[in-house]
């Protein structure tokens, strides 16, 4: 009686100080998501709780009172574990604590966690990564199908579901005593059994009120099944990164507890860790076997008060160069090193296997030794043991190679069908029929490893003359062609054929054969006066000293037909042959006339002797209107100044130049302003009128500006033609303006003051001085 007042009274309790605390998260379950909580929220509300007084399990309690799902509950766990000194205040080593302290980030702490496991050697512990990445998580799944070994316990929840004749639904939470209690109906001890045993138990309880729940054709049936699950305490202990007790849910295994630890330290087992609970080791786990093989016979579901004991590991051994995980790894008793090997993922391509070097601590000094490839599975490694796997070396212990005028060049092993030369070729099919068969080259590297060059008749070798030379390893065997030992087999065409450039020689080639390759002749080529030249290298019979080159000149069929005299002349290498053009033949060439004449437009230069003045009758003659004066003459673009007035008046006159493909003429209207620019008050374009004069046209931009160079006025007419200022003593000539014509006053440029310098200032004054003296004397 008093235990049951004081177990309510304290419930209560819980739940008032609970309430207090926790207000700002569960005000309403219903609307508030821990998710939403940030880290340093819950520390501060776990921080005000567990100074209240309430222990973890009595935190959850409350939370489960107020409307709080085992899901969020374990969010809001998993946020305090991202605080790992608040969850686990056992020391991990003090610099860690402190920098813990200092930021509660998780993926900060794992990286600090993770420089503490380092060893000496920087190297990685075989198994560390999986402890160390932030970005993973071990947290039970809450959603699934209660496993059928579940042992219940006090504080889980069940759920009793009737359905059929009768409905209804109950949640029942399993008291401290182990009990459930229904309806009515006496309390049903289910603490120890799992979901099936204590299902039967309850079915037969509530078979006091419902006679025929789950009995054939009762037409009344009932399903149990776990609702929220209560939370357990585990430890974990020994080398572990941060030991102490952990709150964790019931669905909770070995491998969940020991992610939340951080793993083992930098002495810790990953092939020793035990389970233990009642005081009696259950499990002993060996991580390389989830590591290796994802073995999980080892992650066995946790209860309350397990103890996790991590042992201090008894070997470590180090692997390094050609395996595919280098890194430190545990050895157990019975390992060999064909284990570690597997451990390591095996060798890589590349790995030299068949001797393996280490180094190992006798406790007095190091030794080497080493291990044959056939003995891997029967060495035992141990503890502080450093393997290197070296790599092959970059050479083939069996190769002979053959190049060069054979069918099938390329490396061959050598053996019994190819470990003489003879034996060799016949393996590459032969030599080929442009084979060089005076003289063949083998490769050889001596004894010394210097190279060596043996050189051998080929067509003796092959006919039998000479003994077969045997070949050795490495050994690489030339046989050149004939062409191989000739310079460069071409020829070269320019001129008027379509696809001028170099070709290929070929015995007998001759020069319609060239062409007829290029192409064919281009328009304007001309079949005769091909010319031929050829370099001299062994006939100078009627050439001069000085001379090097023949030179031919050949006639061919325009249509290329094979004639005699083509085929007799013979092409040889590197001839250069030119393919002449029509001296009469040229592209046409155009001028352009635009502007006021009568038939604008593109027009056909007919002779080399045409000039301006033929552009008018070409044009059809100029338009009422037309400005001679102001036309205006290109040349590639440019402008070139011509006096077209002066040369309709005189043909004969400098300005009638020849016209050349791409000319333009531009004949406009009559302008009828004039434009002032450069250094006058205000540059304008004003109406031309003959009764002005220059200085009116000055007048009407406003006048000179302050820096405007008078002396330098210069008047540029529309044709292109420039005239300046002129002035002669006290004579100013201007030049005469026309309509279109821009008036340009030159500014002068501003000189910068510039100081005198003090050698400059006493050499003036010197002067100054000697001419005073040289004057004074002159009135003496």
């Amino acid at each position: 009686m008093h235990r049951t007042l004081f177990r309510k009274v304290f419930t209560i309790g819980i739940s008032f100080v609970f309430s207090i605390i926790f207000t700002p998260i569960i005000v309403n379950a219903q609307d508030i998501d821990p998710s939403t909580i940030s880290n340093s929220q819950a520390v501060e509300y776990y921080k005000k709780a567990k100074a209240s007084g309430m222990s973890d399990m009595d935190i959850e309690q409350a939370a489960l009172q107020k409307g709080y799902t085992l899901d969020q509950i374990s969010a809001m766990r998993k946020k305090l574990q991202q605080t790992p000194t608040l969850i686990a205040p056992a020391t991990v080593g003090k610099t860690v604590i402190d920098e813990t302290r200092k930021n509660n980030d998780t993926a900060t702490v794992n990286k600090k966690i993770a420089s503490v496991k380092k060893d000496a050697t920087s190297k990685p512990t075989f198994g560390s990564n999986f402890f160390e990445n932030a970005a993973m998580t071990f947290e039970p799944n809450l959603r699934i199908a209660t496993p059928r070994n579940y042992i219940l316990g006090p504080e889980d929840e069940l759920v009793v579901d009737i359905y059929g004749n009768s409905v209804d639904n109950f949640r029942l939470k399993i008291s401290p005593e182990g009990t459930v209690k229904m309806l009515n109906l006496a309390p049903v001890q289910v603490s120890g059994l799992t979901i099936e045993q204590a299902s039967e138990r309850i079915v037969n309880r509530l078979r006091q009120a419902y006679s025929s729940l789950n009995r054939p054709g009762g037409g009344t049936y009932s399903t149990i099944t776990l609702g929220n699950v209560r939370s357990i305490h585990v430890m974990v202990t020994g080398e572990v990164t941060r030991p102490g007790s952990y709150t964790m849910s019931s669905l909770s295994t070995a491998f969940n507890a020991l992610y939340q630890a951080g793993g083992p330290n930098s002495n810790g087992s990953y092939r020793n860790i035990e389970i233990i609970r009642n005081n009696k080791t259950i499990r002993s786990i060996d991580l390389y076997r989830f590591l290796v093989d994802a073995n999980l016979q080892d992650n066995i579901a946790l209860q309350d008060q397990d103890i996790i004991l991590i042992r201090p590991f008894l070997a470590r051994v180090e692997l390094s160069g050609e395996v595919k995980r280098p890194g430190l790894f545990e050895a157990k008793d019975g390992d060999s090193f064909d284990d570690l090997l597997r451990y390591a993922g095996g060798y890589t391509p590349v790995a030299y296997s068949s001797s393996i070097q280490f180094r190992r601590n006798t406790g007095s000094e190091l030794k080497v030794g080493t291990i044959q490839g056939t003995n891997v599975k029967s060495f035992i490694p141990q503890n502080g043991d450093v393997y290197q796997i070296g790599k092959i070396l970059d050479r083939i212990e069996n190769r002979v190679i053959i190049e060069g005028a054979v069918f099938r060049e390329g490396e061959y092993a050598i053996d019994e069908q190819s470990n003489t030369v003879k034996k060799l070729i016949e393996r590459a099919a032969g030599i080929r029929e442009d084979a060089f068969l005076n003289r063949a080259l083998i490769q050889r590297q001596s004894k010394t490893l210097r190279p060596e060059l043996i050189a051998f008749d080929l067509e003796k070798m092959l006919s039998g003359q000479i003994e077969d030379i045997p070949l050795q390893r490495e050994d690489i065997v030339t046989i050149k062609s004939i062409d191989d030992l000739k310079e460069g087999y071409s020829l070269q065409v320019y001129g008027s054929v379509i696809s001028p450039g170099t070709q290929d020689y070929y015995d007998g080639i001759t020069i319609s054969d060239v062409i007829f390759k290029a192409g064919g002749y281009a328009e304007g080529a001309i079949p005769y006066r091909i010319e031929v030249s050829r370099r001299v290298k062994e006939d100078t019979v009627g050439l001069t000293a000085s001379q090097n080159v023949r030179i031919f000149t050949i006639d061919v069929a325009e249509d290329l037909k094979i004639t005699t005299r083509d085929q007799q002349f013979k092409l040889q290498p590197s001839d250069i042959i030119y393919i002449r053009k029509s001296p009469r033949y040229e592209v046409q060439k155009t001028i352009s006339v635009l502007g006021e004449v009568n038939y604008p437009g593109t027009y056909t230069i007919v002779s080399n002797h045409e000039r301006i003045n033929n552009l008018f009758q070409k044009a059809g003659g100029l338009k009422d209107g037309a400005y001679l004066h102001g036309s205006r003459f290109f040349r590639r673009g440019e402008l070139v100044a011509v006096d077209l007035d002066a040369i309709i008046k005189n043909p004969s006159h400098a300005s009638n130049l020849l016209l050349i493909d791409g000319d333009s003429l531009y004949i406009p209207r009559k302008s009828e302003t004039v434009r002032i620019q450069g250094g006058v008050q205000n540059p304008s374009l004003v109406n031309f009128d003959p009764s002005f004069t220059y200085k009116d046209y000055i007048s009407q931009a406003g006048g000179y500006g302050e820096n405007a160079w008078k002396n330098r006025v210069y008047v540029s007419y529309p044709n292109g033609r420039t005239f300046r200022t002129k002035k002669y003593l006290v004579f100013t000539t201007r030049p005469t303006l026309e309509p279109g014509s821009i008036i340009t006053v030159p500014i002068k440029e501003e000189k910068q003051d510039r100081q005198t310098a003090p050698g400059e200032r006493i050499a003036l004054i010197s002067l100054l001085t000697t001419m005073a003296v040289a004057v004074i004397s002159l009135f003496k």
